[in-house]
C-alpha cells in the first residue's frame, strides 16, 4: 500500500539534515553550516573579481590604500586630481594613451574588488 503523507511532512523530514532550510534547534550545527556556506561564495566571488580585476589590468589604479576604506572619487575636479596621481606611478608608462573614462573603469573595478575584500574579512570574523 502507497503511503498517503501529506506533502508538507515530507518536506519537513527531507529539510532536517539540510542547514540552510533547518533551524539551529532542528540541527545544531545549521549556524556553522550557514557561515562555512556564506564564506566560501564570498570567497569564490572575490577570485571572481580578482581575476576580472587583472583581466582589466585595473590591479593598482587606485594609488592610495585606506584600510578602513574611502569612497571614490564623485565630482570631475576629484577624478581629474586621482587621474594625476595615477599618471605618477609606473602602471601609466604602459597605458599613456588612456582616457579619464577608461581610468574610471579600471578604477572602479580596483576599488569594488577592495571592498569586496573587506566584506570577506568582516563576514569570516563575524
Amino acid at each position: 500500500m502507497i503511503n498517503m503523507a501529506s506533502p508538507s511532512s515530507s518536506i519537513t523530514s527531507i529539510s532536517k539534515g539540510l542547514p540552510i532550510l533547518s533551524q539551529s534547534t532542528v540541527n545544531p550545527h545549521a549556524p556553522l553550516g550557514k557561515w562555512l556556506l556564506t564564506t566560501s561564495s564570498l570567497v569564490f566571488g572575490m577570485v571572481h573579481i580578482g581575476g576580472v580585476t587583472r583581466l582589466t589590468k585595473s590591479g593598482l589604479s587606485m594609488t592610495d590604500w585606506k584600510p578602513l576604506g574611502s569612497r571614490p572619487p564623485i565630482t570631475l575636479d576629484e577624478w581629474t586630481v586621482e587621474f594625476e596621481r595615477y599618471k605618477q606611478y609606473p602602471e601609466w608608462e604602459q597605458r599613456q594613451n588612456m582616457t579619464l573614462d577608461e581610468f574610471k573603469y579600471i578604477f572602479y573595478w580596483e576599488w569594488g574588488h577592495r571592498m569586496m575584500g573587506r566584506v570577506v574579512g568582516l563576514v569570516y570574523g563575524v
